[in-house]
């Protein structure tokens, strides 16, 4: 039988016209396909720790969390993510009305942008963005309005005077991202504090997805919940998945003030209601693991920063070096004649798995200003050395 159709107007709600399927699927599809080494979407390709492993494995045996778990979260996680904040940030947090677990921070920036705006609310969001936001933004009703990270001298800048020109009366938040996917920069203390005192001037909410917290190669992280006036105003949102290598756990959370965290809690419900029962214990256990772990875990990428880095120059391409996260951003312009348009970053990641036998993604995909982002591509370097040295030499063919 025949789908029923309607001649009136689209199945697809008009909000998400406009979001296709993802540039990952595509690319992973592609890799497949391919049999090329895959560093495009931003998952590792090992496990975390055992003893973390291990502590789900527990939690399914003892039944705990295999029935629903409680609405904000188990408790062991939510004291653990509350110590965490106190422990490195000396941020305090009830975690009984100031912490709230979500499946994953791609659900908490959901819930918080579906909570907090409203139609006709304008959000500002710093360009290249993760995909989300800009979906995110549209189910609420409310208009996305960039502004450009822009490269120079090795790494990308703020403009905060075009920070400061893009707030209107309409302005209901700023979206951060810090450590930045993809460009993989961390905003200084001074560029927050800026952020900061526009936003208690103008009265705005930040919503600031730090889930690369633990990755910060070269600076500091400084959550922007420390600054003077900002922690009633700002919904922090964490992750495990990039801090623990178990990114299909899906264990994120928020940290706010009450008033913030029930407003939140309050567009959560309806949508996964809860998650990952078992794994929220296991997490639990893995937010109090010594400092050396991240210690560790912070060294073993930077390595693998380096090298895939230098492999990426040695190939022709400008490489912007990450102060953070896992990914490089690249222009390929350098690359040459091959190039057209300016660069087109879109046809250079189709046809690279037939050149070299690697994927990577489009930085365009990241922009409402397709142009400004058109000759960047991302690479990740969450992976095995081996791999990453195997890619390296697949790449090289690039200078030839």
């Amino acid at each position: 039988m025949a789908a029923m159709t309607s001649s009136a107007r689209p199945l697809l709600n008009r909000r998400l016209a406009e979001f296709g399927t993802t540039v990952f699927a595509e690319m992973s599809a592609l890799a497949a396909r391919t049999g090329s080494i895959n560093l495009g979407q931003g998952f590792p390709d090992t496990d975390g720790p055992e003893e973390i492993r291990e502590a789900a494995v527990r939690a399914l045996r003892d039944g705990r969390g295999n029935q629903y778990p409680p609405g904000p979260g188990v408790p062991e996680l939510r004291a653990a993510i509350a110590d965490h904040q106190e422990r490195l940030y000396g941020l305090s947090f009830d975690p009984d009305r100031e912490v709230l677990v979500t499946a994953g921070a791609t659900e908490a920036i959901a819930a918080a942008l579906l909570a907090l705006v409203e139609p006709g609310d304008e959000v500002i969001a710093l360009e290249p963005y993760y995909d989300s936001y800009a979906a995110c933004v549209a189910m609420a009703g409310g208009t996305r309005v960039p502004v450009t990270l822009r490269p120079d001298a090795g790494r990308y800048h703020l403009d905060l005077d075009e920070l400061r020109a893009a707030v209107t009366p309409r302005t209901r938040l700023i979206l951060l991202n810090t450590p930045h996917n993809p460009t993989g920069t961390v905003l200084t203390r001074e560029e927050l504090t800026a952020i900061a005192e526009l936003a208690c001037e103008r009265d705005l909410l930040v919503v600031t997805d730090e889930v690369y917290e633990h990755l910060v190669f070269d600076g500091e992280h400084v959550p922007i919940a420390t600054l003077p006036g900002m922690r009633e105003r700002t919904v922090t949102i964490g992750s495990a998945g990039k801090t623990f290598s178990f990114t299909g756990w899906k264990v994120g959370w928020v940290t706010a003030a009450p008033e913030l965290v029930t407003a939140v809690r309050s567009a959560k419900q309806f949508l996964t209601y809860v998650a990952s029962g078992p794994f929220q214990h296991a997490v639990a256990e893995a937010l109090r693991l010594p400092q050396t772990y991240f210690d560790t875990l912070r060294a073993d990428l930077r390595r693998k920063r380096d090298l895939l880095s230098g492999g990426l120059a040695a190939a022709g391409f400008t490489v912007y070096k990450p102060a953070g996260t896992y990914f490089v951003t690249t222009d390929i312009r350098p690359l040459g004649e091959e190039l057209s348009h300016g660069g087109d970053g879109f046809a250079f990641c189709r046809a690279l798995p037939e050149r070299c036998g690697v994927v990577a993604i489009p930085n365009a995909v990241f922009y409402d200003h397709r142009d400004a982002g058109a000759p960047f591509v991302r690479f990740a370097f969450c992976k095995r050395e081996s791999v990453l040295e195997e890619a390296v030499s697949r790449l090289k063919a690039l200078a030839g």
